[in-house]
């Protein structure tokens, strides 16, 4: 694809009717549709708000569907596919990531006076993105019927009259008053906005898609707007990494080992759980809060925490430190990441009061370490060995803090950052069923996995990557199945 006569690369925007209406999984689906008809296809969202971050090439860090996303374009990550992104820490305040580095911490209404300023910055990384493309999928976030958000908004109808793109409204039917969630949308834009919306399509359709003709017709009718189609439940959706702790599920019910999460209050990067999830040896269990951690769990997983100090006193008050000692006298397995790590310690010491009051709490003590937090923010990709077994692994490290003490002395991991020197990574306890490690992505890792779950008497023979990229191919031809792929391809050209 040439660009249009204008000279504008073709580039559309993909907004939806609400939150979670399945925005980043169409976009993963129709960057994965054009690249598979040989376009160079990028992803973009201006704004995004997720604890479920992935580490750039270009040093940096951008939302999880972003980077599912260029999975889809089969492209390396970078930090201009999500120039902003809002990691909470708390119910009112938020990490701000502005290309890919830490901008400042801000409470919502004191973000809300700032965002406008970002604007440029977005707009140079979208001109980046679109220098290097045929075509650009630019996905938004919530939704533009939040008119009380509207000044200064660069997350949907702000960035799209900035950039000059048109929009096609996502719209899903699953959760129930689909005609009224397009046609209140169209009611509270403005007339520029509803001219700026070129068309829709139904999303998460169960059973006969031509029962809701009727209902197509109904709102072609009422806005004005060109109606795409109706996707169908996707159900392999569930197989892809997910972006919000909100779609969280357990898996595997049959699977001989049984690893145990619980869920934290700020869970981040919990895409590491997604391989176990998927293989058949494995069930994985997520312990909701209020809930005790089972006393048949092989493995106790500790997962990434955006406020580790926070966490531990969530952690606590949910009795789960109890039960995480009698899982540990019945010779049960503990693997934190991350900040489950940190929280595995004796010390966990926030001088700088970065993530709040500064001082020192307790941590759980299962492991011989201490640790400092640091302004720094480690993001690096990794790769290197498991100490134990000598298996290989790959991930990366997107961190704040320093951990050191004598069981630092047994590493868990040695590893090498690219151009960078060969470290060791984590600590062990003396009789190695309890680990930490700073390494997200390890699990991702066919042979890591194998070996680990070897070590519980587990066979593995999943290849998750290219598991991941066959469900990528089939979600293009779902989509290709259902959707006018040739009207999407004439709006995105005609900006």
């Amino acid at each position: 694809m040439m660009p249009d006569k204008r000279g504008k690369t073709p580039a559309v925007m993909i907004q939806g009717t609400g939150s979670n209406v399945g925005k980043s999984l169409i976009v993963a689906g129709l960057c994965r549709l054009f690249a598979n008809r040989g376009l160079n296809v990028r992803p973009f969202k201006p704004q995004n708000m997720s604890n479920n971050a992935a580490v750039t090439s270009d040093g940096g860090e951008i939302g999880r569907a972003q980077a599912l996303q260029a999975m889809g374009c089969r492209v390396p990550l970078t930090v201009h596919m999500n120039p902003v992104l809002l990691k909470p820490e708390t119910d009112t305040g938020a990490q701000i990531i502005v290309q890919g580095k830490r901008f400042g911490t801000m409470r919502a209404r004191e973000y809300g006076k700032h965002k406008a300023e970002l604007l440029p910055r977005v707009i140079e990384s979208f001109s980046k993105i679109e220098s290097e493309a045929d075509l650009v999928f630019v996905e938004g976030a919530g939704s533009p019927a939040e008119i009380n958000l509207r000044a200064g908004d660069i997350a949907n109808m702000g960035f799209a009259e900035a950039a000059g793109l048109p929009v096609i409204l996502c719209a899903d039917i699953d959760r129930g008053g689909v005609i009224a969630s397009v046609v209140g949308t169209h009611s509270v834009l403005e007339p520029c906005e509803q001219k700026r919306v070129r068309a829709f399509f139904i999303n998460r359709f169960r059973g006969d898609p031509s029962l809701f003709d009727d209902g197509m017709r109904e709102i072609v009718q009422r806005t004005g707007w060109q109606g795409l189609g109706v996707v169908p439940w996707f159900a392999d959706a569930s197989k892809l990494p997910a972006e919000d702790a909100l779609d969280l599920s357990s898996g595997g019910q049959g699977g001989s080992v049984k690893v145990v999460v619980p869920v934290m209050s700020r869970i981040a990067n919990f895409d590491d759980l997604d391989p176990l999830r998927m293989e058949p040896g494995v069930t994985l269990e997520l312990v909701n809060p209020g809930t005790p951690l089972p006393g048949d769990a092989d493995l106790v997983l500790l997962p990434g925490s955006k406020s580790t100090i926070g966490d531990l006193t969530f952690f606590r008050e949910q009795g789960w430190e109890v039960d995480l000692q009698a899982h540990v006298r019945r010779g049960g397995h503990v693997l934190g990441i991350c900040g489950g790590y940190q929280m595995l310690g004796k010390t966990i010491s926030d001088p700088d009061g970065i993530e709040g009051t500064a001082g020192t709490v307790k941590g759980l003590g299962f492991l011989d370490v201490d640790t400092v937090l640091t302004p720094d923010k480690s993001l690096v990709e990794s790769t290197g060995t498991q100490v134990a077994s000598g298996a290989r692994v790959a991930g990366y490290e997107i961190h704040i803090g320093r951990t050191s003490g004598p069981d630092c002395g047994r590493p868990y991991l040695s590893i090498q950052a690219s151009g960078g020197a060969l470290k060791h990574d984590g600590a062990q306890s003396g009789d190695g069923r309890i680990a930490g490690t700073y390494l997200h992505g390890l699990f991702t890792d066919d042979d890591f996995r194998k070996a680990y779950l070897t070590g519980f008497g587990a066979v593995s023979d999943l290849a998750y990557a290219q598991r991941i990229d066959a469900v990528l191919d089939d979600l293009a031809v779902h989509l290709e199945d259902t959707l006018d792929i040739d009207a999407i391809l004439e709006i995105a050209a005609a900006r």
